[in-house]
């Protein structure tokens, strides 16, 4: 009892001045063993890891991926968020329809009104979908809001329970919350919350941290965020809104993108991709630093800063770069367009094609790559594959029959580029080949002499933890076959990936800096294997 009175009334200037003081090599809820560790701990230490690694191949993404359909890796989320706007949650629905590409399952907005009060609206599909009616956006007045597109990583994909921003009341108020990334802690959180009595209405890891937030002995709203952080263990780029004011908070690692910007009238925005701050005049100023808590009071628009938990050497999500994020976006201090062309660049350095007419990107993503490797090989740069991005999901159709020629709706080759040439393809990722090896058919239909996939990243071998929609390992070729193997699948003439020293030197001193795990399988943070709960005897029994 001394010691919960004790924590609730430390003041938060002395817990933030503790957690930067603490030993950076220590972390919540990680697998760790002591300074000095004696022979059974290393041994403990050592079973514990072999138990987390067990987690890592089919646990991740539950999805499966349709036959015909692309079959790249999805970003789970985007967040997007305005404080001191009087037309915040129109302009959150604009920022949410850029961010459209990181989530097309669920969007949602949640509003503060004048009184402080909260109001959410949350729906399944596109963000054009759930706010077509213009009265949806008319029930959230205010000058501050946050909102969320939402591919589902951890909880069921389509359950609107599901779908952020989490609208939550508890003892000190109302509290809204948009999360990116992945909580690979989150079930052995949530087997313990459950023990001590918490309900859960969703299958969500972000429903944890309101729990984590409420359950607090800690004042104020700030020094409770950040005892909850303190637990979570994986990716998270989070927004919280109440009635006053928004914090904007990411991981000590940095997985995740966030970054933070500002309206000519004094609005400050936050986003996961600058393409979102670009479209409403927004004028971007920094990221949100790995580790930190960025606090915005609606009152008189000051901001503030805190550090969040311990430093923690950053790893940002280097697939952020190569596939998810828009071409015209800044991301972790980098313009993604010229990030894609260094990789294409250093491609076709490393693996060129000297008997080949013609550079074909994929598209849309493979675009900057593919002119970076005609660029630097001398080659003819062309689009010689046209996407449909309307024909729905061939899935659905009948027969394989019909299911094949619907493929050519999503992909459509330009045949005067390609007849009679010997083609270089370049794409962006591989992660099945099942893309790969239809685009290869279609090339091979349409004419081309030759065919020369070039992939402008490493083969993906690992699946994701950290908040991207992967296959398990088990579904991944390269982690399956070598490249010849992968080569003879696809059917192409010749095949080769980036490599990951060459990925590497293109960032030179910030390679380290990088999460490139689903490469190397170097996991960061390790999943935490939950912890036996013992039954609980109802009250009500004998």
């Amino acid at each position: 009892m001394a010691a919960a009175t004790a924590a609730a009334t430390t003041t938060p200037s002395s817990r933030l001045l503790r957690r930067t003081a603490s030993s950076p090599n220590i972390g919540h809820h990680q697998l760790r063993c002591t300074i000095k560790p004696s022979f059974f701990a290393l041994h403990r230490c050592a079973a514990r890891l072999a138990q987390a690694r067990a987690l890592l191949p089919d646990r991740v993404t539950p999805f499966s991926y349709d036959t015909d359909g692309d079959d790249h890796p999805r970003e789970e989320c985007g967040v997007f968020g305005v404080i001191g706007d009087p037309d915040a949650a129109s302009l959150c629905y604009l920022g949410l329809q850029k961010l459209q590409h990181r989530g097309e399952e669920g969007a949602g907005i949640a509003a503060a009104a004048t009184d402080g009060k909260l109001k959410s609206v949350t729906g399944l599909g596109l963000v054009g979908d759930v706010f077509g009616d213009p009265t949806r956006l008319a029930k959230l007045p205010g000058e501050a809001a946050i909102g969320h597109v939402r591919y589902s990583t951890a909880g069921a994909a389509a359950s609107v329970r599901n779908v952020q921003p989490f609208l939550a009341a508890y003892r000190f108020g109302q509290l809204a919350v948009a999360h990116n990334g992945n909580l690979v802690n989150y079930q052995a959180l949530r087997n313990k919350l459950e023990a001590q009595g918490s309900i859960f209405n969703t299958s969500s890891d972000t429903e944890v941290i309101l729990h984590l937030i409420a359950t607090s002995l800690s004042r104020p709203l700030l020094s409770r965020i950040c005892d909850a952080c303190e637990r979570l263990a994986g990716a998270y780029s989070l927004l919280f809104l109440t009635g006053d004011k928004l914090f904007a908070v990411r991981d000590p690692f940095g997985f995740r993108p966030l970054v933070m910007g500002r309206r000519p009238n004094g609005a400050v925005v936050f986003a996961s991709e600058t393409c979102a701050l670009d479209l409403i005049d927004a004028t971007y100023e920094r990221e949100v630093e790995p580790g930190e808590v960025v606090v915005v009071d609606r009152r008189d628009m000051s901001v503030s800063s805190a550090c969040l938990v311990p430093h923690r050497p950053r790893k940002s999500c280097v697939f952020e770069h190569i596939y998810f994020a828009l071409p015209n976006s800044v991301v972790f201090g980098h313009a993604v367009h010229e990030r894609r062309n260094a990789y294409g660049r250093a491609l076709a350095e490393e693996s060129p094609a000297p008997s080949a007419d013609v550079v074909i990107p994929v598209p849309d993503s493979g675009f900057y790559a593919a002119l970076g490797f005609a660029q630097a090989s001398g080659l003819e740069f062309q689009q010689g594959l046209i996407r449909w991005h309307y024909s729905g999901r061939s899935f659905i159709q009948p027969s394989q029959a019909i299911r094949d020629l619907a493929v050519k709706l999503k992909l459509a080759p330009v045949r005067g580029v390609i007849t009679g040439k010997s083609v270089v393809v370049v794409d962006d990722s591989l992660v099945r080949g099942t893309t790969s090896s239809k685009i290869v058919r279609l090339l091979r239909d349409a004419g081309a002499r030759e065919v020369h996939m070039r992939i402008a990243s490493p083969p993906v071998i690992g699946s994701c933890l950290y908040g991207i929609d992967t296959p398990s390992e088990g579904e991944l070729i390269s982690n399956r076959m070598d490249l010849e193997g992968v080569r003879r699948t696809i059917g192409c003439d010749s095949l080769a990936f980036l490599s990951l020293d060459k990925l590497h030197s293109i960032y030179g001193d910030e390679a380290h800096e990088l999460c490139d795990a689903c490469f190397s399988r170097n996991y960061p943070v390790m999943p935490t294997v939950p912890e036996p709960v013992p039954d609980l005897v109802s009250a009500f029994e004998d």
